[in-house]
């Protein structure tokens, strides 16, 4: 039923930033993305996925219609030369190697800081987006639910998760390795979406004193500040504020450069550290050409989170049985998809008899006895449904379902009757 489902994308190990920022999308933009191939396409069970590593497309059709979807996200990102771009695309051509891929990028196996903990919350985003734009049927739901149990359980029973091996944990680290270059380092914070606020989180124990952080809507600012007891600088101060900072990191989101070439050179730097945490970058990349300006962007930032990154890669190992195992399960599923129309039209079929037969009797019976034809009769049903269905649940798991599908068809007709409606 579902051996239809395919998967396209980009990501870290195929592209670069500068191409992976051309092709990212905000909430705004998936939305649109997903209306557009709805209207243009057969494709059903979508998930568009996009973070700062990567921009996936998950669907089912029975035809193979990723180029069309790459054309669907040129059209989207309002790019009229999106054919330049489909050799950094990956495609990912049958279900097993769909659904493995995204369990594998669900868990944070695919991350660039392994079992980074963000991308489980930017899954959860794009199914989101699946479910309110109408997109998601009985299959994706069933996968999502799937992969989420999934991810607890590698949580409760690996260290996979253990320590603070991440995009911010990492950017961390570097605010450490560089602070050194200075005397009470003035460290700012701008934008504070998830990574921004993880940042801070991280940065709140540390022996530095001087940290602002400033944020469009200043009242998830204020709260930040009071959790971390850092100071707010109001967003349109955020120049002076960049100005005033040894090490800015930003993590703004929008679609052009926050931070421009023309700002930094302006300011006669000395000597200032730039950390971009957005993708697209909100730090214009010439800003690393001019004397004393230090910029560094997601691809570039190394994890120092060493220790914890070892017991997260000695954990692989289990985490790849719990997947394997989970996988096995929605397969199982999956497979049973196939034999549940004629389950049902077999138990319509077998209803219609009893009720047809039934009613010969009613006619002459008190309401003790119309009870108990009512009770015995029920009962026998569900005797009699209980070993074509427990045989064709174990012919879908040996591959043989259709063969005693289409036996049932044949003896109970089943093509003429109607699937039970919900």
């Amino acid at each position: 039923m579902f051996r239809n489902y395919k998967a396209i994308g980009i990501s870290y190990k195929s592209c670069p930033i500068e191409i992976r920022e051309i092709l990212s999308l905000d909430e705004g933009q998936a939305k649109r993305l997903i209306t557009l191939i709805k209207e243009t396409t057969n494709a059903t069970e979508l998930l568009v996925l996009s973070t700062c590593n990567r921009t996936e497309l998950y669907y089912a059709c029975d035809q193979d219609i990723s180029i069309d979807l790459i054309k669907c996200l040129g059209v989207a990102k309002g790019l009229l030369n999106i054919a330049d771009y489909q050799n950094y695309f990956t495609f990912w051509k049958n279900d097993q190697e769909a659904i493995k891929h995204l369990f594998d990028v669900a868990m944070g196996l695919e991350a660039q800081v392994v079992g980074d903990i963000q991308i489980s919350n930017q899954v959860k985003k794009a199914y989101q987006w699946s479910a309110d734009e109408d997109i998601a049927g009985p299959f994706l739901h069933r996968l999502m639910h799937t992969i989420f149990f999934t991810n607890k359980k590698v949580i409760q029973e690996t260290a996979f998760r253990d320590g603070a091996a991440s995009v911010s944990y990492a950017a961390t680290e570097l605010v450490g390795e560089l602070a050194g270059n200075f005397i009470d380092p003035k460290i700012l914070v701008l934008g504070l979406g998830e990574i921004g606020s993880d940042v801070c989180r991280n940065l709140k124990d540390s022996e530095y004193s001087n940290i602002k952080i400033t944020n469009r809507t200043i009242d998830r600012a204020e709260e930040l500040a009071l959790e971390c007891g850092f100071e707010v600088t109001p967003f349109e101060h955020a120049d002076e504020a960049i100005k005033e900072a040894d090490i800015v990191l930003s993590s703004i989101g929008r679609s052009t450069p926050f931070i421009t070439h023309d700002f930094v050179q302006s300011m006669d730097v000395t000597y200032k550290v730039f950390i971009d945490l957005a993708v697209p970058r909100s730090i214009e990349p010439s800003v690393d050409m001019i004397p004393g300006a230090l910029v560094y962007n997601v691809d570039n930032i190394q994890n120092k989170a060493s220790k914890a990154l070892q017991k997260r890669i000695e954990a692989i190992p289990q985490v790849e049985h719990i997947i394997t195992e989970a996988i096995g399960e929605f397969n199982d599923w999956s497979k049973e998809m196939i034999v549940s129309p004629t389950i049902n039209k077999l138990k319509n079929a077998l209803e219609g008899i009893r009720k047809e037969e039934l009613s010969r009797y009613l006619k002459k019976a008190n309401d003790q006895e119309a009870k108990m034809l009512e009770d015995v009769s029920k009962s026998m049903m569900q005797k009699i449904m209980k070993l074509p269905v427990l045989q064709l649940k174990a012919a879908c798991k040996r591959g043989e379902a259709e063969t005693l599908i289409d036996v049932l068809n044949d003896l109970f007709n089943l093509d003429q009757q109607p699937v039970e409606k919900k």
